[in-house]
């Protein structure tokens, strides 16, 4: 049986990965819950799985990582503050499914320093989807990955038609439902660039060989492309509950955690290239990606300031990655990466934005 923590319980991973575990009562037991501000949430999680270890707010949870006996830790925290406990659970030795994808994004040159070769799972479905396809073929034989965008609800326009996107029209995503700040990040492919930077960080493939197409089923999650020109591509119903049972008990398969797709019925599935003139924001993230050191971070900050004054009306939607473009422009990496310089980096790129959004 595997003895599972889950850091985040009462968000959207959390609550999916104990729908799981609730299912397989035979495989798996929660023995640690961590949330960030749902006291009244955690409390009936940690009643029905019968669990004693609990924590509030990203501090405590890194404590109960390093305290608590596990198996695997499934990280699905939102935020740069997930990256202390994705620390903690690669120190300690445990297997980490990660759903917190700031960990890469900001920290992975201190992730892979730590991280042993199987330690890290990944949770989000491009991942797991490519994970899932490079087991058809040794690292040698991959000649590129291929991440796969819905392409979001401005699919096939061009920049100029953006100018005067509105809040409201850059929510209305076609297929996923994510809060604010995601949904909008996956208008403008900023979502997409944010997981090359985790596909290159997972999977030590150069940026160069990290490609993306526009795939508006979202039921094709990645491909991997190998050196005989064969394609592996990973396709079902999208339902987070298959690769977050994936992460929980890895390489092994959990049965009936998902539909899968009726071959009975005709389907269409469609794949376009990524408009980069109207959508820069992947090939910025290759920029900042293979700048490394706080680059990243500060991409990431940036981008999350710009969002916030879009939706506050004060800047407009091709101002996003124009902001997010001049603070990468003027900043000055740190010598040394260290969790405290890293957030440092993160202080100052909010800084930043917001100076350049206030002369907007």
């Amino acid at each position: 049986m595997r003895r599972v923590v889950i850091l985040g319980s009462t968000g959207s991973i959390g609550t999916q990965a104990l729908d799981v575990i609730r299912a397989n009562r035979e495989r798996f037991s929660v023995v640690g819950l961590a949330a960030g501000t749902n006291v009244e949430l955690l409390a009936q999680q940690a009643e029905e799985f019968d669990v004693a270890d609990t924590a509030l707010g990203a501090a405590d949870a890194e404590r109960l990582v390093r305290a608590v006996d596990a198996d695997v830790v499934l990280n699905g925290i939102t935020g740069s503050v997930g990256l202390g406990p994705t620390l903690a659970a690669l120190e300690t030795g445990r297997t980490l499914a990660l759903a917190n994808k700031e960990s890469l994004i900001v920290g992975g040159e201190l992730v892979t320093r730590v991280a042993r070769p199987g330690q890290l799972v990944p949770v989000d479905s491009e991942h797991s989807a490519i994970a899932q396809a490079l087991r058809s073929g040794t690292a040698a034989e991959v000649s590129r990955l291929v991440l796969t965008a819905s392409g979001g609800p401005f699919r096939g326009r061009s920049r100029e038609s953006l100018r005067d996107v509105t809040p409201a029209e850059a929510l209305a995503h076609p297929t996923w439902d994510m809060g604010l700040v995601v949904t909008t990040n996956s208008s403008t492919l900023v979502n997409k660039g944010l997981e090359v930077i985790e596909a290159h960080v997972l999977f030590d493939v150069p940026y160069d060989r990290i490609a993306v197409t526009v795939h508006p089923q979202s039921v094709v999650h990645s491909m991997v492309e190998f050196v005989d020109g064969s394609t592996i591509a990973q396709a079902s119903p999208p339902d987070m509950r298959l690769p977050i049972s994936l992460g929980l008990d890895w390489p092994n398969r959990v049965a009936g955690v998902g539909v899968p797709l009726d071959w009975t019925t005709a389907h269409a599935w469609t794949f376009e290239p990524l408009d980069g003139e109207a959508f820069p924001a992947v090939a910025l993230a290759k920029r900042v990606g293979t700048a490394g050191s706080t680059y990243p971070a500060v991409f990431n900050a940036a981008n999350e300031q710009a969002v916030t004054a879009f939706h506050a009306g004060r800047i407009g939607y091709l101002d996003i990655l124009d902001t997010v473009e001049r603070v990468v422009d003027a900043h000055e990496p740190e010598r040394e990466l260290t969790r405290e310089t890293l957030a440092f980096a993160e202080l100052w790129a909010r800084s930043e934005a917001d100076r350049l959004i206030a002369a907007h």
